[in-house]
């Protein structure tokens, strides 16, 4: 069999090739009648963005939003069954024991057993791959190599954790049972699977010391160990982990979980998530996707007193599956908020289903108005952003897609990405080839802002396996490659990205994550044995002010192997320092990693806080956002996790700020010349401290990260700022100035007018009367 222990429970590698010992011919299942009928529909919704002045007609004459209702309903029925890796586990082991029945060599048997196995505990239901696996091993134990018994007595543990993560952590409102690391109060109640994993893990140690897969096992059997109430004594001291490895660097204080008591439960594969107030009564709402073709959208309405409630179907989002991100923004300028939701990541060339543009009604609902308004973009995508790129006022649209040439026969006019410029009447015009922007491959995220401060908002992209770029904007939405000489090309395996300014200086600076690090070197990295801990680490580039940046990554202390997916940033405590939150984790099971939070220190060094404010979730951590969901003034975290396997769901999170005594300023911008809610601004605050001196705080108005996505109204702190001495806008698009002087009050919500020298004091909802 030949199969590193590593790949225990064998899953697609990151291109989407079978790991070794997965079955090498795929079959394609059930395409039946359904496929012509999702290739129609999809073919309409293609032809109608495309004839443009048709589109129109097209929206006056049908109810394009059922039509993509249909259309996505018709696509997840085509799916065949081996057509994607991450879902239709039962008729995968289907496929697989009919193969089985009609195999007679006993190792080929064997491989198929195996991936049986492999399959029932994708799909989270662990005991009957227990059971095969266990029958493998007594049956050809005998006849076996080492590395072969290996790899199977470790998928026998690791299928021993899955029953017991899925008994007590995964499927429980309780997050105590999987936040790292774990309280002896959080002990599992249903002991029978850590239990059994504790003492395979250990055997495999006890047998297997010198394997590559050593430090894996090592870090399994102490996580058993906390889920049986053990860690750190009931561990062999040469396999025990320190809990001191595990402390915090700086006491943020404790940020509990309550999504549950404030009525977000949502249980769920890989998502996007959006934090935002979508009907203007001045609170957030919450809205959140997943990547499962059958898995819906879901929208919870914030009532206003840090409770929320269900309104998906209300809200017109029945029947919109799938989408791995989702992005906001009001591109029709009406003083509503939408959302764009691209579909098909990680799907390769089975993922050729269309995104959706949802228009928000003011009225509490959604729309679908993707052809009519021309973005029925057919490629696989996670990737979009919203931006001012011609400086016209209204906002335009540039959607990364996934085209691996290298893995997939894609046709010569398949779209790298989609750049669609806002033709200011509700529609778009895809200038893509016009742009000057040239790149290809997996793109997995995508970020805007103006890093040369020459009023055109700038685009970096993260491509996973090619050099990422950055793209300057020279105007009319032209672009020009700067990507070497601003020195930015690096991590070459990366995943999502942002620009924000660390360090208050006025100048965006770059963070992009990177993503190929394996279980054993991260453990070897946490254990202390950097120097054989391999993997690409994070970048985080200081903006030199001359259009180059400086990789500063290990003098902040942001050199680690972090496996980073979804993420975003905000300011934890109010000091006017921003701070970020890390999504981990891969789509094989046994990639079990602590989300990871990190306190930025007056812009020096980033501080791990994970385990002080209690953000270790071991569950698959992707899309983030940070927000004020009670109107306390202090941001709180809401978390999308869950991984990408039919049985690796999981529940949102929520952490509530406990507060820490600083100050805040939250604005509603209202563009007249620029885009409604002033994406693309830039805020200059000048504050008074408590000793007499003053600081300027500088934020660009935006959703955040490339993978989940804060409200578009600035929160920001102030510190112990006794007074705002001065607001500085300079508007998107034409650039424009603006002033407001103070004293301006602290702990108070503003709404500023693009022309207007009045500053309006929001006391409810989005009611303003001048300030005092």
């Amino acid at each position: 069999m030949a199969v590193h222990p590593e790949h225990a429970v064998a899953q697609p590698d990151l291109k989407g090739e079978p790991a070794p010992g997965g079955k090498q011919t795929r079959r394609r299942l059930g395409a039946g009648a359904d496929v012509g009928r999702a290739s129609v529909v999809l073919l309409l919704l293609l032809v109608v963005a495309a004839l443009g002045g048709f589109a129109a007609w097209w929206s006056l004459r049908s109810n394009e939003h059922a039509d993509m209702v249909r259309a996505l309903a018709a696509l997840a029925d085509a799916q065949g069954t081996w057509d994607q890796a991450w879902d239709l586990h039962e008729r995968k082991i289907a496929s697989l024991q009919d193969d089985l029945r009609m195999q007679d060599d006993p190792m080929r048997r064997l491989v198929l057993q195996r991936e049986i196995a492999t399959q029932y505990v994708n799909a989270g239901k662990a005991e009957p791959a227990i059971a095969l696996l266990e029958d493998a091993l007594a049956a050809h134990r005998a006849t076996l190599s080492e590395q072969d018994v290996e790899t199977l007595e470790a998928d026998l543990a690791f299928a021993y954790y899955r029953v017991g993560e899925q008994s007590n952590c995964a499927t429980s409102l309780d997050a105590s049972y999987c936040i790292l690391p774990l309280d002896p109060a959080a002990a599992h109640r249903a002991r029978l699977g850590a239990a059994e994993a504790a003492r395979r893990y250990e055997a495999l140690l006890r047998a297997r010391a010198g394997s590559q897969s050593a430090p894996l096992y090592r870090w399994m059997l102490n996580i058993a160990a906390m889920q049986l109430g053990r860690h750190p004594d009931g561990v062999p001291v040469e396999w025990r982990i320190d809990p001191a490895v595990f402390r915090s660097e700086h006491d943020v204080g404790s940020f509990p979980e309550v999504a549950a008591a404030r009525g977000i439960v949502e249980f769920g594969r890989a998502g996007g998530t959006i934090l935002e107030d979508f009907d203007n009564d001045g609170h957030l709402d919450l809205m959140l996707s997943h990547m499962g073709m059958k898995e819906p959208l879901a929208y919870f309405r914030g009532k206003g007193d840090g409770r929320f409630e269900r309104r998906s179907d209300q809200a017109g989002l029945s029947g919109l599956y799938g989408g791995l991100n989702i992005v906001q923004a009001d591109y029709d300028n009406d003083g509503c908020i939408d959302v764009y939701v691209p579909r098909g990541a990680w799907f390769h060339d089975k993922g050729r289903i269309p995104g959706s543009l949802l228009r928000n009604q003011c009225d509490g609902t959604f729309r679908d108005v993707t052809a009519s308004a021309g973005v029925a973009n057919g490629y696989p995508s996670q990737a979009a952003v919203w931006a001012d790129f011609d400086g016209d006022g209204w906002l335009d649209l540039f959607v990364g897609n996934e085209i691996v040439r290298d893995k997939v026969a894609w046709p010569a006019e398949a779209a790298d990405f989609r750049l669609y410029l806002n033709r200011r009447d509700g529609t778009f015009v895809d200038v893509a080839a016009q742009s000057g922007i040239r790149v290809t491959g997996m793109i997995k995220g995508v970020a805007v802002d103006d890093f040369d401060n020459d009023g055109r908002p700038d685009l970096y992209v993260s491509i996973m396996g090619a050099p990422n770029r950055l793209f300057r904007n020279v105007g009319g939405a032209k672009f020009v490659d700067v990507t070497q000489s601003a020195g930015v090309a690096e991590p070459v395996m990366s995943f999502t990205t942002w620009f924000f300014d660390y360090d208050n200086d006025g100048w965006p600076d770059i963070f992009v994550s990177g993503y190929s690090a394996t279980m054993p070197n991260i453990v070897r990295e946490i254990l202390g044995d950097k120097a054989n801990a391999v993997g690409e680490r994070p970048r985080l580039y200081r903006n030199n002010r001359d259009g180059t940046f400086t990789d500063v990554s290990r003098s902040v202390g942001l050199d680690r192997l972090l496996l980073t997916m979804g993420a975003n940033f905000g300011d934890l405590d109010n000091d006017g320092w921003l701070d970020f939150y890390l999504g981990t984790g891969a789509a094989p099971l046994y990639h079990i990693v602590p989300n990871q939070m990190f306190r930025n220190d007056a812009g020096r060094r980033f501080q791990n806080v994970t385990t002080s404010g209690g953000f270790g979730h071991l569950q698959k951590g992707h899309a983030v956002a940070f927000g004020d969901l009670d109107d306390t003034g202090v941001m709180d975290v809401v978390a999308n996790t869950g991984g990408a396997m039919a049985g690796d769901k999981s529940y949102t999170l929520v952490f509530k700020n406990p507060g820490h005594g600083n100050h805040w300023v939250k604005l509603d911008l209202v563009g007249t010349r620029a885009n409604r809610y002033a994406v693309g601004a830039r805020l200059r605050i000048r504050v008074a401290d408590a000793a007499g001196g003053t600081r300027e705080i500088h934020r660009t108005v935006g959703s955040g990260g490339s993978f989940g996505a804060s409200g578009v109204r600035p929160h920001v702190g102030l510190g112990q700022a006794s007074a705002i001495e001065s607001i500085e806008i300079r508007w998107p698009g034409r650039g424009e100035i603006q002033r407001w002087p103070g004293p301006i009050r602290v702990d108070r919500r503003y709404v500023l007018h693009q022309g207007d020298p009045q500053v309006r004091v929001v006391e409810s909802g989005r009611q303003g009367r001048k300030a005092d």
